[in-house]
């Protein structure tokens, strides 16, 4: 996808977090689930120093919590520490298309949300995962955190870039 809502079509994918080893293999915080499918996406898009740089995955595999990634020309922990920090990111285009009726959470930030009686809560700042469900962050003055349910999410245009909820103004 050249997602919509953001201008440079980059799905923020994960981030560098620290050193494996020595022959250059880095951790990595992963956004993925399952969090190792992180690999399976290549090239990156990994952002140093202001700007990305396309990189290639060489290999990786999920370690501890976390998982550990080689990348193609990242060959001792001198190189690999420059990047310790750096965001990863993929084109929206390397993504499957996601099943009828599923959206990815980079298709619903920045989408105005609308409730059933028309009134504006507020546009999708940021998603996150609970035990019970998703929660979708509207912001507009004020922030409402509103459950991703059937009862609540009646509609997602992204034609229109507008989610259609089940939810009083005033909660």
């Amino acid at each position: 996808m050249a997602d919509p809502s953001r201008p440079d079509g980059l799905v923020h994918f994960g981030r560098i977090t620290g050193l494996f080893g020595v022959q250059g293999w880095v951790k990595v915080f992963s956004h993925a689930r399952p969090r190792e499918t992180i690999i399976d996406f290549s090239p990156w898009l990994v952002k140093t120093t202001g700007d990305w740089r396309e990189m290639m995955v060489e290999a990786g595999r999920a370690q501890g919590k976390g998982v550990v990634v080689k990348l193609t020309g990242v060959d001792d922990r001198d190189q690999a520490s420059l990047l310790i920090g750096a965001d990863i990111a993929i084109k929206f285009s390397q993504l499957p298309p996601p099943s009828k009726g599923e959206y990815y959470w980079a298709q619903l930030v920045g989408l105005e949300v609308v409730n059933l009686a028309g009134e504006r809560l507020g546009k999708v700042e940021r998603l996150f995962e609970t035990g019970a469900n998703d929660v979708l962050v509207v912001c507009n003055g004020k922030e409402r955190w509103l459950p991703v349910t059937a009862q609540v999410i009646r509609e997602v245009d992204l034609e229109a870039g507008v989610i259609r909820v089940d939810w009083d103004a005033d909660f």
